[in-house]
Formats: C-alpha cells, structure tokens, sequence
C-alpha cells in the first residue's frame, strides 16, 4: 500500500512540475504577422508571378545557315602520323647512338657477348647479354650495336653484324663483326 501511495505522489508532484513549466518555455520562436487588412474583402489576392522559362534551344542548326568558321592552325592534326616518313624527306642521320630508346643500341659490339644459338627451321635466333646482364633474342635483320650495325647471318657457332659508318673524319667505315658463341669444356 505504501508503494501505491509514493508512486501517486511521485507522479502528482512530476504532474504539478509540467503544469508549472511548460507555459514559461519559450515556443518555436516563430512569430506570425498579422494579415494586413485588405481594402475589399470579396477581391481575390493578385496571382503570384510565374518564374521565367528557360528558352528553348536546339542542337540542329538552322536550315541554309553558314557554319561558325573556327580556326585550326593551332590544334594538332589528328589524322598526321606521330613517326614522319623518312623515305619522303632527306634521309636522317644518326651521328651519336648513345642514349637511344633501345638499349641494345647503346653498346659497341665488343662488349655484347653470345649465350646461346637457337637453329630452327625457318630461322635461326640467337641471344645475346649486353654488359648490364640484360638478355635479347637477335634475328637476322635486326639493329645491333651503337655503330648501325645490323644482323646479317647467324650460324650454329657465331653472330654475324655488319657495320656501316661514318668515322670522326667523315670516312665511311664498312666492317664484320662474329660474335662467336663460347666454347662448350
């Protein structure tokens, strides 16, 4: 009975609390003005304006209009090769090979050394470190060495590269170079 009693007080005195302070908290803050008086009461309120429309445009041009001209002198041709054609033009020549974008052009011959020769059937390839310990597969016709040369035969025992060009006094150099593959022991 006792618990009955404390429980109705309890909830009497939070009762008497809430009425107490709920009409002293302030509200939403929001205050509504007043509607001004209107002069006829029996006119209607003036529309609001309409926003503006945005004008339509379209994407085709008009029939018979000249196009807008643009320049393109300053743009790049998308159609032009990145590679000019050397064949057209004067030949290009290649004085210094060092610090080409292959590196198996960057290197005198001497230096490259025979690590195996592969003998097939069609054609012959053989590989070749260059003194970095970097592998290539060389076949006939391909560009070797930091003078022009260029693969002319390989046998089951040697390389063959040919080399042509020009000295420091601008004499032509034509030379034959075997890379010989070592000695099995």
């Amino acid at each position: 009975m006792m618990r009955k009693q404390s429980r109705n007080n309890y909830l009497a005195i939070v009762a008497l609390i809430l009425v107490m302070v709920i009409p002293v908290l302030p509200g939403c803050g929001k205050k509504e003005s007043p509607v001004p008086p209107t002069q006829n009461p029996a006119a209607k309120p003036a529309a609001p304006k309409p926003l503006p429309v945005q004008k339509q445009m379209s994407s085709a041009g008009k029939v018979g209009a000249v196009p807008m001209s643009t320049e393109f002198v300053s743009h790049k041709d998308p159609f032009k090769p990145l590679v000019a054609d050397t064949k057209t033009g004067a030949p290009a020549v290649r004085r210094n090979r060092l610090g080409q974008a292959l590196p198996i052009l960057n290197y005198d011959l001497a230096q490259f050394r025979v690590t195996g020769i592969i003998v097939g059937l069609k054609q012959n390839r053989a590989q070749v470190v260059d003194p970095t310990g970097k592998p290539y597969v060389i076949k006939v016709g391909m560009e070797m060495g930091r003078n022009e040369g260029r693969v002319t035969r390989i046998t089951p025992t040697y390389v063959e590269v040919f080399e042509r060009y020009r000295d420091e006094s601008g004499k032509l150099v034509k030379n034959h170079v075997r890379l010989a593959l070592p000695k099995k022991q």
